[in-house]
């Protein structure tokens, strides 16, 4: 559990002008909070917004340092060099590191590692067709920790309309956590509600990304925080059943058993297992706050 990047659920988006939603977010519980230097900031503001963050990561503690995530611009705008020049700085004061916008190439992935530092985790966030694409090599660039797959700007750049329940974006959905399967890193982190008054909404965006392997969600209000958690925390039931399973195998020797009239094997067990690191985690995040 000592990569924060690698083990979280929720990203909290906060406008990187606003200082003082900062402290706020990280208050929210959720796991990791990302100051936005691209979308939230209009083009003027891009260069206040540096200096802001700035000053305001000054104020945190190291913890809460090591929560926080920056997303830059992306390679080929005006503020991409000056990006990379603050985020140096500031991942040498403690920050995790940053989100790379409209990631398509290592090679972007690379220079953004070498401004940033080896101590700073990388979450490739892939938004295009090309970007997914190359999602394989995404993956396996130096210190990205994990992907994240933007839907709303995919959607633009492959002319689609999707209906409101996305099913169009399933296969681009699969192929994203296929991707970071084969790389061998952490699961990869779905997209954002927009719709921030449904509850309703949020909790089934939640439950879609947990049941197709996604490891948590971009979240951009802090009342969407708890509606992920309980999507993705397992509860006491699950976590009961798991630790039976567990006590059945070793009651079997490790072989197949049956437990409730159901065949438990290794790939139960494994399950089982998941569940309790899970479940270890939500634990972590409750006694941390």
């Amino acid at each position: 559990m000592s990569n924060p990047v690698a083990q979280a659920c929720s990203f909290l988006f906060v406008p990187a002008t606003h200082s003082e939603r900062l402290p706020k977010a990280l208050a929210s519980g959720a796991d990791m909070v990302i100051a936005d230097w691209e979308d939230a900031v209009a083009p003027a503001d891009k260069p206040a917004a540096r200096n802001t963050l700035l000053q305001a990561v000054a104020l945190l503690d190291a913890a809460q340092r090591a929560r926080v995530l920056v997303r830059i611009n992306a390679e080929g705008t005006p503020w991409f060099a000056d990006d990379l020049a603050a985020l140096g700085q500031l991942v040498a004061q403690g920050l995790a590191g940053a989100v790379v916008p409209k990631a398509e190439r290592v090679a972007t992935l690379q220079a953004v590692a070498q401004a940033a530092g080896p101590q700073a985790a990388l979450l490739a966030l892939v938004e295009s067709v090309a970007g997914l694409d190359a999602v394989d090599a995404l993956a396996q660039a130096p210190q990205v920790a994990r992907l994240a797959f933007g839907h709303l700007d995919f959607q633009v750049d492959a002319g689609m309309a999707c209906g409101a329940d996305e099913a169009e974006l399933l296969p681009m959905r699969m192929a994203t956590v296929l991707a970071a399967r084969r790389a061998g890193m952490a699961a990869p982190i779905d997209g954002v509600t927009v719709d921030t008054q449904s509850p309703d909404r949020m909790t089934h965006d939640a439950e879609r990304a947990r049941r197709m392997g996604f490891g948590g969600k971009l979240c951009i209000h802090p009342a969407q925080v708890p509606l992920l958690h309980a999507a993705f925390d397992p509860d006491e039931a699950a976590v009961a059943r798991a630790q039976r399973v567990q006590q059945a195998l070793r009651e079997a020797g490790g072989g197949v058993c049956v437990l409730d009239g159901r065949m438990v094997d290794a790939p139960v067990l494994l399950q089982a297992e998941q569940t309790l690191r899970q479940h270890a985690r939500a634990r972590q995040r409750h006694a941390g706050r």
